[in-house]
């Protein structure tokens, strides 16, 4: 696999939740490696409660779409709507709920590729803006990811958790013509 072409996107189900998990782990797991902390802790997914019926929610919601590379999932992705803790939308939109790819997979384009394909179902369904919230703290690297497949940054907001640090957040949006 070499490009974004050689990517098949399929709809995920509930069988894929365990996926969805796994995928999170790797992601949790290079983040811890390179000391980044701060977007999703240091343990793993798929052993928090919380996060496994979050996956198991994404799983059977109907917003689950996975990136295969051959028998392989290498990314996933979940839309829906708007989480409560951003600001709403002002129009119609597709929120981007969740977007994590295989870190052995990492500059083969899966993230781009299925920000794409959420750009092509927000235009399916006749929707103009797609948006998307992420870890705005650190260095913002993932902002500028977002920012360099399309996105404008537009507000940031905080996560208060009990017994943890406050999370910082940054909402993006696109415009689709």
């Amino acid at each position: 696999m070499t490009d974004q072409q050689t990517i098949a996107i399929r709809p995920g189900g509930p069988a894929d939740a365990a996926t969805v998990l796994r995928l999170l782990d790797t992601a949790t797991a290079w983040l811890v490696a390179r000391g980044r902390t701060g977007q999703w802790g240091t343990g793993p997914t798929s052993t928090d409660p919380r996060r496994i019926a979050q996956a198991d929610a994404w799983a059977t919601g109907g917003g689950l779409y996975l990136a295969m590379a051959g028998d392989d999932a290498v990314g996933a992705l979940v839309v829906g709507s708007a989480t409560a803790y951003v600001p709403p939308a002002t129009e119609p939109e597709l929120y981007v709920n969740l977007l994590v790819t295989d870190r052995g997979y990492a500059g083969h384009g899966i993230g781009a590729r299925l920000l794409a394909y959420a750009a092509e179902l927000a235009r399916d369904r006749g929707l103009g803006l797609l948006r998307v919230d992420c870890y705005g703290g650190d260095d913002r690297a993932l902002v500028r990811f977002y920012e360099g497949c399309g996105f404008t940054a537009t507000d940031r907001f905080t996560v208060e958790r009990e017994g943890r640090e406050p999370w910082p957040g940054q909402v993006l949006e696109r415009r689709l013509g």
